[in-house]
């Protein structure tokens, strides 16, 4: 079918069909234009030209981690010299350096230590309570929910609801990279498997506790690969309603195993990109939000893809060392920059919650 009837199809309000999502992702040239645009019209019908953003703040507790993925450049062994974990005296400084910036989300985002357990977790919980009562806490993957469940000998949803009752306010999608367990097996062994991410984010949908999706492409993953990732999201969401955005993670290469050894030579092109944010506006019909990350993309990226079906540039973050040491750029935007892009753009910028609720 060629490039312009499916997207026709899909502005008539068909639901993309796999097969045609995977020919719009080897879209090129002009085709590769109209698919951009018309996930740009997709975007502004569904909410208008508002771009947002969260202040929140990144703190990386640990780098030690059990699984060591071949596109992390992040994860220590801990007999390794650079290794190292906060004690809670330099959490608790963190986490006053985010309350002082009036932040409203404080993400945790670690390595999976070997030898947490869901006490551990619990204790990062009240901590972050202690200095930040009412701030949105946005942490912990399924990777992570499944590990505490292992090492504590209980069941995802006693590990879901004890973190909800000690003040867990939403879940981090990721872990996902690609759900498909072919791909995982080179990229992430050691992690989850596709079936028990999603188990674990639907007990996490159920108990009330909502999460983002994210995708992390640009390994070794096909387009099929891609599409099939997105029909477990959008399922998901069909059934749940409790994914908050999709969050879009490209493969930051210069630093990590899959390129050091040659598995994944080269990192990807800007057509891939757009292409990936356009096609999950349209695949995702069931989402309102899609997210980018601009320490990942860069500045001038960013603002293309907001004209690609993107309507959320992510948060202010002040730290993203997982990325830096992936061999991306240690910067984070900061709400003036946005303001400047955004208008250049003729749209208008607006701060928001974890949940998507507009801060006048």
């Amino acid at each position: 079918m060629k490039i312009a009837t499916i997207l026709a199809d899909v502005r008539d309000g068909n639901r993309l069909k796999p097969e045609d999502a995977v020919q719009l992702l080897h879209a090129r040239g002009r085709d590769a234009l109209a698919v951009y645009a018309t996930a740009d019209a997709v975007r502004e019908e569904k909410v208008g030209d508002i771009v947002t953003f969260v202040r929140n703040y990144n703190i990386h507790v640990t780098n030690m981690c059990k699984n060591l993925c071949g596109f992390c450049g992040f994860g220590r062994r801990a007999i390794d010299q650079d290794a190292y974990i906060f004690t809670p005296e330099q959490i608790k400084a963190q986490l006053t350096a985010a309350k002082n910036r009036q932040v409203t989300e404080v993400c945790l985002l670690s390595g999976v230590h070997p030898e947490y357990n869901l006490d551990d977790y619990l204790e990062l919980l009240h901590i972050c309570r202690e200095v930040l009562p009412d701030v949105n806490i946005h942490a912990f993957s399924p990777d992570e929910i499944n590990w505490a469940a292992t090492q504590s000998k209980v069941s995802h949803r006693d590990v879901l609801i004890a973190m909800r009752d000690a003040g867990l306010t939403s879940m981090q999608g990721t872990a996902a990279e690609i759900l498909v367990d072919s791909v995982r097996s080179v990229i992430c062994p050691s992690k989850v498997s596709s079936q028990q991410w999603e188990d674990v984010i639907r007990t996490a949908h159920g108990e009330g506790i909502r999460s983002s999706a994210t995708i992390m492409h640009g390994t070794v993953e096909t387009a099929k690969d891609r599409v099939t990732h997105l029909e477990i999201l959008r399922r998901i969401q069909d059934d749940t309603g409790g994914f908050t955005e999709m969050v879009h993670l490209p493969f930051i290469h210069q630093h990590t195993p899959l390129h050091t050894k040659g598995i994944v030579p080269f990192g990807l092109t800007a057509s891939e990109d757009l292409l990936m944010t356009a096609v999950s506006r349209l695949f995702l019909d069931n989402f309102d939000h899609i997210q980018i990350s601009p320490p990942k993309l860069g500045a001038k990226m960013a603002q293309v893809a907001l004209c690609a079906g993107a309507d959320d540039l992510s948060g202010t973050m002040y730290q993203d060392a997982v990325t830096e040491d992936a061999g991306g750029v240690a910067w984070c935007m900061e709400p003036e920059e946005m303001e400047y892009i955004v208008h250049d753009l003729g749209r208008t910028l607006k701060e928001r919650t974890t949940l998507y609720e507009i801060i006048a």
